[in-house]
Parts: structure tokens; C-alpha cells; sequence
């Protein structure tokens, strides 16, 4: 059993930064993968980033890659969501989650068993 907690959400101007942490609870921490997903309003959550459990390997989505890194601190039971050159678009709540899964690219919603309750996160323009 994991228990994800996110934080760090907030209004920024297009352009800004921000970032996100997810606290997760249990010993068991560093044998999962991790990952960021988002919701727009009127939208279905969508994939953003994930990390394997050593933290070697990461994998983006498109819309994000290049400006958003993902990043884990096993020691802290920590993941990480640095968000750079945010754009309006990038407006949604972002939850993180944890998979048992060993692929690099695990991008669907139904392959991570844990979420968080997610952080809001809007850019204005």
C-alpha cells in the first residue's frame, strides 16, 4: 500500500516555473515506478511524465518534453515534477501515481495502482 500526497501547485505567469513534489508513504517507495498525470476542466486525465524505480530512465509526453522533468529522491520517498516555460495550456490538476510496472514507458492510466489527490496548477497568460 502506497500513499501519494502532492504539493506545490499554485498560479504562475506563461513563461514561469514551478514545482511539484509528491510524498509517498511506505517502505516500499523505491520499487515503484512513478508518474505525473493532468486534467484540464472538461478534459481526461493525460499522461505527462514517469520515472522507472532507480530513477535511470524517464519518459514525456510530447506536449511537455524539453520544458518538465521528472525526477526521484528514494531516500525521501520523494518524486519530483520540475515545470519550466509553463504555457496556459500546461493549466490542469497534476496527480502523481505509482506503478508496480517494469517498462520505461508506462503511460496509461490503468497501469499505475496508487494516486495522489492532486495539485492545481493554472498559468495565466
Amino acid at each position: 500500500q502506497v500513499q501519494l500526497v502532492e504539493s506545490g501547485g499554485g498560479l504562475v505567469q506563461a513563461g514561469g516555473s514551478l514545482r511539484l513534489s509528491c510524498a509517498a508513504s511506505g517502505r516500499t517507495f523505491s520499487s515503484y515506478a512513478m508518474g505525473w498525470f493532468r486534467q484540464a476542466p472538461g478534459k481526461e486525465r493525460e499522461f505527462v511524465a514517469t520515472i522507472i524505480w532507480s530513477g535511470g530512465g524517464t519518459y514525456y509526453a510530447d506536449s511537455v518534453k524539453g520544458r518538465f522533468t521528472i525526477s526521484r529522491d528514494n531516500a525521501k520517498n520523494t518524486v519530483y515534477l520540475q515545470m519550466n516555460s509553463l504555457k496556459p495550456e500546461d493549466t490542469a490538476v497534476y496527480y502523481c501515481a505509482a506503478s508496480s510496472g517494469v517498462s520505461l514507458q508506462l503511460r496509461r492510466r490503468n497501469e499505475y495502482a496508487y494516486w495522489g489527490q492532486g495539485t492545481q496548477v493554472a498559468v495565466s497568460s
